[in-house]
C-alpha cells in the first residue's frame, strides 16, 4: 500500500511540476516580438548635461502613461485622447533574453527636438526599460509590458 501512495505522490508531482512549468513557457513567448505589447510606463527619469536627472511623470516630458508596440505593423503607436501618432521600429533584435527595438522620431516639425530611442523588453517578464537622447537631454523609462 505504501509504495502505491510513493506512486501516486511521484506522478502527482510529475503533474504539477509540468503545470507549474507550461505557464511559464507559454508566458515567454508572449514578449518575444510574436505578440503586440501594451506597456504601461512608470518611472520616467530626465537628465541634463552635468549628471543632472530629476524623476519626472511622463505628461510632463510629453509621454503618454502607455504605448503599444506593433512588432508585425514595425511600429509604437501612442494615443493622447482621440489622437494617436505612430513612431517606426527601425531596427528590431534579440539579445540575452531581450528584444531591443530602436528608432527615432523627429518630434514637432521645425522644432530642434528630435531623439533617437531605443527599447529592451525581457523576454521571460515583460518588464521595459526605453531610453531617449536629444539635444542637451536623454530619458530613462522603466514600465512594464502585457501582451495584447
Amino acid at each position: 500500500m505504501k509504495k502505491i501512495n510513493r506512486d501516486i505522490f511521484k506522478v502527482t508531482g510529475i503533474a504539477l511540476l509540468c503545470i507549474a512549468i507550461m505557464p511559464l513557457s507559454v508566458m515567454a513567448g508572449d514578449f518575444d516580438g510574436s505578440k503586440p505589447l501594451h506597456c504601461t510606463l512608470v518611472d520616467t527619469i530626465e537628465c541634463l548635461p552635468g549628471g543632472e536627472c530629476t524623476k519626472v511623470t511622463p505628461a510632463e516630458v510629453n509621454l503618454p502613461d502607455t504605448i503599444l508596440i506593433d512588432y508585425e505593423k514595425k511600429n509604437i503607436i501612442v494615443k493622447e485622447g482621440d489622437n494617436k501618432r505612430a513612431s517606426i521600429i527601425e531596427n528590431m533584435k534579440h539579445i540575452d533574453g531581450k528584444l531591443i527595438i530602436q528608432g527615432a522620431e523627429d518630434g514637432v516639425k521645425e522644432q530642434r527636438d528630435g531623439l533617437g530611442w531605443t527599447i529592451a523588453v525581457n523576454d521571460s517578464t515583460g518588464k521595459m526599460v526605453a531610453t531617449g537622447s536629444g539635444d542637451d537631454v536623454g530619458f530613462v523609462i522603466f514600465g512594464s509590458c502585457t501582451p495584447e
